[in-house]
């Protein structure tokens, strides 16, 4: 929330358009899209004053103050020149003036200041350097030399058209997931965010990694409504940090556990950090699709984290601790319901046929309705409300920029073909071999996606690399989850690991050791991607049969473990790491009979190492 202060009338205003953007969010909720030229390039407007408004009141320097308002200037002109001639860009029959080049040049440069005020410079240096590409690519040494695109070609795709700035991400974020942005801030107002990590600790209380396993669930759960991995961090670690190093893990581990979970949720249906509705519209495929394909592998994933995190406190020599007494009263029983009651109403809406907007509103109905019933005071709370309608607000901004600086880097690399031949090109240094090409592109979407939230991460990589897994045939949904997954890692993937960094201070660690451990906790994630392509079987409803389905998830839960148990082998079984590791791949990759010789193996040789702990822990 904006502090009062000598911007105290800015704190009015941010309030009053954050209230408009919910307005807006709810009517298209409702009714449906009144004008697609209105709804985005009006809410790009909107969004823009809102980061501008809400900056001002937090810089003191003369020098910013002049560059957010340039920002705020450059944008307005830019918008007014879109509708000074929107009739004539829609019928396609307008041609572009000087002036009109120049608007749109000012246009973008806003983007991507605006851009840079919300999620850092990475984002912004990558629409930058696109569109630095486009207009002088063509002057590019060997292989990223393009065609040459005048200015007022450039200008018409990125800035008056649908095919840029304003493009098919931007309709996808004003019209489905900002609703769900209000539905993570009221509960958010309604505290049931802290129920969720109360509950964790109650489940989780006499387990040997007690606050560490608590965290994984908490933020797996507030995963699944929140947009972001920071913003997940943030949100559940000063909770669970201080509590994972009280029971005896080193800052570093704290940081790591949170950092690896959070990350997880963006992985996580029903809602995937917003990207299960962006690749659903993307794929066309049916929402509900992509939920079921996604629900085994985020499992997994969790998987992994428990059994890392247990062997981690088993060779801390950890021992269970009494179930914490932690009780619920009746209100926090019922918010716990509401959680669960709020997300069944989504998926039930969009199982009748509703559009997952009209789904979100429904399940923001359903919360406002009992949690208001159960926590009346909350009606009568201005700062609370005040927080609420500010962080939906600036939220909703934020990524409505965002995507306008992502809608750059699709326009200038569909205009330019640079994304084929990057295709073209690992194709070429794989040399069709399968294992060679996914290394090279899961190292490429690390890359990429690197400094960068989920949702243009997603993106921008799947427009870049995607082609390059299909040209070998992997199925549609397949590579855009495979992008998925290496896109959410690279949150905690060194050297710039933005979960990890936002941990870090937290729990009082180094940021890059952070970053080194919660990579290593989450091993089995990197690994997980490889097998949705060996073992396709392993993404439900996407056409394979349950026998077979079963069977790729036996496969892949057992080299999880594996993988998991290898990480943070017993202090004396340091050899176990390459069995470990030589059994999981052997699991994954190598076809059925190897498989499940290695499932014999596997299974014999958990049983021995729990035989011998046991032994161990009864003479000692």
């Amino acid at each position: 929330m904006v502090e009062l202060n000598r911007f105290a009338y800015l704190n009015y205003v941010v309030t009053a358009l954050s209230v408009v953007v919910i307005s807006v969010v709810f009517y298209v909720s409702l009714f449906g899209v009144f004008s697609d030229s209105y709804l985005r390039v009006g809410m790009l407007f909107v969004g823009g004053l809102l980061i501008v408004l809400n900056s001002l009141s937090r810089t003191g320097g003369l020098a910013d103050r002049g560059l957010l308002l340039a920002a705020a200037a450059a944008l307005f002109l830019a918008v007014y020149q879109y509708f000074r001639a929107a009739e004539e860009i829609e019928s396609g029959l307008y041609f572009l003036s000087q002036t009109d080049i120049w608007m749109g040049i000012l246009g973008l440069i806003a983007v991507i200041e605006l851009t840079r005020r919300s999620v850092g410079l990475v984002m912004a240096l990558v629409a930058g350097v696109l569109l630095a590409y486009g207009a002088f690519g063509h002057l590019a040494p060997g292989f990223l030399r393009h065609a040459g695109v005048s200015s007022e070609e450039l200008m018409t795709v990125l800035w008056y058209s649908f095919d840029g700035v304003f493009g098919r991400p931007m309709s996808t974020v004003v019209s489905t997931i900002l609703i769900f942005i209000v539905f993570g801030a009221l509960l958010e107002l309604l505290a049931i965010d802290q129920v969720l990590v109360r509950l964790a600790l109650a489940a989780t209380g006499r387990m040997r990694s007690g606050p560490a396993a608590a965290a994984t669930v908490a933020s797996g759960l507030f995963g699944t409504i929140s947009g972001s991995a920071v913003a997940n961090v943030v949100g559940t670690g000063v909770i669970t940090i201080p509590l994972i190093k009280k029971r005896g893990f080193s800052p570093r581990f704290a940081g790591a556990v949170e950092s690896a979970a959070s990350s997880g949720g963006q992985i996580t249906p029903p809602i995937m950090g917003a990207v299960a509705f962006i690749m659903a519209d993307v794929t066309a495929m049916p929402y509900l699709t992509i939920c079921l394909a996604a629900a085994v592998p985020a499992l997994l994933y969790y998987c992994g984290l428990f059994v890392a995190i247990s062997s981690a406190a088993r060779n801390m020599d950890l021992v269970e601790e009494q179930r914490p007494k932690i009780s619920f009263n009746w209100r926090e029983l019922t918010q716990m319901g509401i959680f669960v009651l709020s997300l069944a109403g989504i998926v039930v809406t969009m199982v009748g046929g509703s559009s997952p907007a009209y789904a979100g509103f429904v399940g923001v109905a359903l919360a406002a309705v009992f949690g208001f019933a159960i926590r009346p005071d909350l009606l009568m709370n201005g700062m609370a409300w005040l927080k609420f309608i500010q962080s939906a607000g600036l939220i909703s901004a934020q990524l409505v920029v965002i995507v306008g600086a992502v809608g750059i880097v699709i326009g200038v690399l569909n205009l330019t073909g640079v994304g084929l031949r990057f295709a073209t090109l690992l194709s070429s240094l794989a040399d069709d071999q399968l294992i060679l090409s996914l290394i090279l592109m899961a190292v490429a979407c690390l890359l990429l996606g690197m400094g960068m939230p989920t949702v243009p991460a997603y993106l921008i990589i799947v427009l870049v690399m995607g082609p390059s897994l299909q040209k070998l045939g992997v199925p549609i949904i397949h590579t855009h989850m495979f992008v998925l997954y290496f896109g959410v890692l690279s949150a905690i993937t060194p050297p710039v690991a933005l979960a990890a960094f936002a941990a870090a201070p937290i729990a009082g660690a180094g940021p890059m050791a952070t970053a080194v451990e919660a990579s290593r906790l989450a091993l089995p994630g990197f690994v997980i991607p490889f097998a949705f392509v060996y073992q396709p079987a392993l993404l439900l409803g996407t056409g394979y049969d349950m026998g077979a389905s079963a069977q790729s998830i036996l496969f892949v839960l057992l080299a999880t473990i594996l993988i998991s148990r290898a990480c943070y082998p017993r202090r004396d079984k340091i050899y176990m790491v390459p069995v470990g590791l030589g059994l999981a791949a052997a699991l994954i990759f190598f076809g059925p009979i190897i498989s499940w010789v290695a499932v014999v193996a596997a299974l014999g040789l958990m049983v021995f190492d729990r035989l011998e702990l046991t032994t161990k822990n009864q003479t000692s």
